[in-house]
This record gives C-alpha cells, structure tokens and sequence, in this order.
C-alpha cells in the first residue's frame, strides 16, 4: 500500500509540472536546412533538412544544439501553442559544446513567452521531464526518467570529452535541444543517444551551459580552454616507486607537453601533477566533483574560460612544485589535425588533376576505409615548422598525370625538398611555380613528381570534363584578390 502511495505521489507530482503552460510554452520546435559541405568532393555540397528542438532562456534568446543549426542555410521556428512559423538566425555557437542560441526576426513570437531558468548540476536519481519534438508526430512530447549517471563523455559533434548528464528518459532524433527539466529548471540539454540501447541519452549539463553563456558574454565564442598535455595514469604502485613518490600520493604523469599549448615551458615530461587548483587528482586520472562522486581531472579546467590561469602542484625532482599555467592558446593553433569544421566549405585546391586541402577531422571521419597513417595524425601535435597537414585526397585522370590515377589519401612532407610548414605555405608555393617539376615526397619518400607546364595547360580542360566550377574554394579565391 505505501509503495502504490509513493508512485501515486510521484505521479501527481510529475503531472502538476507537465501542467504548468509556462514550460511548455518556452519549448519550441526547429526547422533547419542546412548544405552540407562532402569533403571527398570539396567543391559540391548536398541540401539537407531536419528539425530539433530548442528553450526560451532570456530576453528574446532560444538555447538548443550546435548540431541542430550546424551548416544551416534556412531556419524557422514555431510555439508550442502557435502554428505560425517564425524566420530564425543563429547568434552564437559553440561546437565544441555542442550549444547555440538562435532568435527570431520578428520579436513577436517571444510574446507571452516566460523564459526558462537554468538550474544546478542535478543529483544521481533525480527526477528528469525531457520535452521536445521527437520523430513519430507534430505535437510536443514529454518523456520522464531519473539521472543515471555523471561523468565525462564523448561530445558526438566535435569528438571532444566534456562532462555529461545520463539519463533513462527515451531520446529520439528531433529532441536534440530539448530541455530536461527537473524542479521546473532547466538541468540539461538533450544531445545524443546510443543506438539500439535500452533508453541511454545524454545531456550538456548546466555547467557546460553556463559556461557557454559566459563565454559568450562579449559577444564571441573563444572556447572550453585546455591544458595541452599527454598523461599516464599512475596505479601501478612501480611507477611511483621509480619517481619517488611516496605511495600514499596520487597524481597522473606528464608524458608529453604539446610544443604550442599552454603548458608549454612550464611542464615537462615526467612531471607528476597531483593537483589543480586544490582539487587532488586520484591515480585514475580523476577527481572528486562533489561527494563520492567522481570524473575527468580535466573537469576543473573545462569549467574555466579562455584567459584564466590554473595552478597545478606537481611533483618534479623527487620535490613538490607550484606552477601557473595561463590558458590563452586555443585547441586550433596546436593540433596537427583541425578538430571538426563546421559553418564554412572546405578548403581545398585542383592543379593539374590533383585535388589537395588542409587535413580535418571531418575527412577521416568520413572516410569509408580505415587508413592507418591518417588515423594515426589525430594524436600528433602541431609545431613551429609543421603547424598543420597537407593531403592529396584525390587525382582526375588526365593525360598530364597518367599513372597517379589511383592515388588517394596521399600525405606529402617535402616540396621540392623543402619541409611543408602549412597548407597556405604548400598552396602559395604551388601557385608561384612557373615551370619545371613540383616533386612531393611522403614520410616513406615516396615521390609525386608534377609537370608544371603540362600541369597548367591542362587545367581547365579537366575541370569543364569533370564538370567543376571552380580549382579553388572561396577562401583561396578571395585571399588572391587581396
């Protein structure tokens, strides 16, 4: 009897918070579509359409998915209580958190529209209401279900690890956006799902949220800072033992520091960090969060913006050490691969047949074949003299370059002997070649050996027989105007 009483209970509770019309008018539906730039294929794009979902959070302000808006060429949105779609924009995004807040040019679709607050970090078996406009009809759908668990995960849309919300609400394609509301405060974000698992979705927590919301106070996004080193766990008790570390201790070891982070030249390999900003790191690579809870050490830096500093202890010398690290240097400026683009066409080049663009996430992750030596470059740093990597994806069988034909995915490192530092140093030093041999040579100095000449003749006559318009993307084009 008191078991039938407690669900009862709950059940009237969790129906006088679906009744308030305030929440479900600030749920809103999202029409997008979108051109949808194919990296194999740099100079075509395909036309998409989708729909997702979105809050009211402010004064004239819609929070929902980067995702949901990414590439978008069109948007609408429409009330939970109005047929009427309304023209949209976007006004900020962060992929990496896979947030963005969107607004509407006519004002009038906020009208009686009471935002949403954003609430705090939620407890492990909390009640949660997931709203939103799933597939499967038109109208709002409300889902119900606890917090299952708190810890980092993989972001879907930018690959990146931040902390996120599990939840047992069901998640279908369209409530990406959504709101989970718990206390009638916003506590996450809906932004992906496992396929084929038994009703396991995930949130962008509130504090993600929040930061974004700072981040984007003067009015542009400079990202979720990092501090730009590889690490070991340390639970093997030799380890410690062979840096003297005293067994009672805990801390992660410096493997590498990557050479333009912002931990360049102030750590080093071999340094054991045992805590940042007096949060202990445990030999698993994690910290306490909050009481018997436990993530990501990174966790603390996530929660910080770009131009703070951190300070760390560590242990260097068989001695503890202080240090501070500033976090000015974004995640761009010192990978080798570029983490994944979005809201622009890709960069890329045709000359003499062969199709060339600067190395992104977005090509290998499209990429049907798994190729090892392209897999490989996602952990390489990027340094003074090799900032990013060059790729031949492709050739356009012509008289001018008969037997590369088959060519694809090929990595060059020299041109004409000399050390490729860029993909604007590689282009700008094609371009300039009047006559004579281009020679590209790959790490197993395999050559590419290009007539210039021929090269040029022929250009145009392959790009009207493969029907291209253009040899160049618009970024090129428009850097040679300047």
């Amino acid at each position: 009897m008191r078991y039938i009483a407690l669900v009862f209970i709950f059940t009237f509770s969790l129906f006088a918070q679906l009744q308030d019309k305030d929440i479900k008018k600030a749920i809103v539906k999202i029409y997008m579509s979108a051109k949808e730039p194919n990296y194999k294929k740099p100079w075509i794009s395909n036309t998409i359409r989708a729909s997702g979902s979105g809050a009211v959070i402010g004064k004239n302000l819609i929070l929902t998915n980067a995702h949901v808006v990414a590439d978008s060429t069109f948007l609408e949105v429409q009330r939970y209580d109005i047929t009427k779609r309304y023209i949209a924009k976007v006004i900020a995004v962060s992929h990496e958190l896979d947030l963005a807040l969107i607004t509407t040019e006519d004002k009038s679709f906020f009208k009686g529209i009471k935002p949403l607050k954003i609430g705090k970090l939620p407890d492990i078996e909390q009640k949660v209401v997931v709203l939103g406009y799933p597939m499967g009809g038109k109208t709002l759908s409300v889902t119900s279900g606890v917090v299952s668990r708190i810890e980092h995960q993989r972001y879907a849309h930018s690959g990146e690890s931040f902390l996120a919300i599990q939840v047992d609400a069901a998640i279908n394609p369209g409530n990406s956006g959504g709101p989970a509301i718990s206390n009638g405060k916003i506590v996450g974000v809906v932004m992906q799902g496992i396929t084929f698992s038994q009703n396991i979705g995930y949130l962008v927590p509130t504090v993600m949220i929040k930061h974004f919301l700072t981040d984007w106070k003067d009015g542009k996004i400079d990202g979720v800072p990092q501090l730009h080193f590889f690490m070991s766990k340390m639970e093997n008790p030799a380890i410690k033992r062979y840096y003297g570390l005293d067994k009672n201790r805990t801390g992660i070891l410096v493997d590498k520091v990557m050479p333009l982070g912002n931990s360049a030249g102030i750590l080093k390999k071999g340094d054991i960090v045992l805590s940042i900003n007096g949060k202990d790191i445990h030999d698993d690579g994690t910290i306490e969060f909050r009481e018997g809870e436990y993530t990501s050490a990174k966790y603390v830096v996530d929660l910080l913006q770009m131009g703070d500093s951190v300070n760390l202890k560590i242990w260097r010398d068989r001695k503890i050490k202080k240090v501070t690290i500033p976090l000015k240097k974004s995640n761009d400026k010192v990978w080798l691969v570029k983490s994944y683009q979005y809201d622009k066409d890709p960069t890329y080049f045709i000359y003499g047949g062969y199709l060339f663009s600067p190395l992104v996430e977005n090509i290998i992750s499209g990429s049907k074949r798994k190729d090892c030596q392209i897999y490989n470059l996602l952990d390489k740093s990027a340094t003074k003299n090799k900032q990013d990597q060059v790729i031949l994806l492709s050739v356009f069988a012509d008289r001018s370059n008969r037997g590369n034909q088959g060519l694809y995915n090929f990595l060059p490192q020299k041109l004409n002997g000399k050390k490729i530092k860029s993909f604007k140093q590689f282009y700008n030093d094609i371009m300039k070649q009047k006559d004579g041999f281009i020679v590209l040579e790959d790490a197993s100095n395999h050559q590419v050996v290009i007539d210039v000449k021929e090269a040029k003749a022929r250009q145009e006559h392959i790009l009207q027989t493969y029907n291209i318009q253009y040899d160049r993307s618009k970024d090129l084009r428009e850097a040679d105007k300047k």
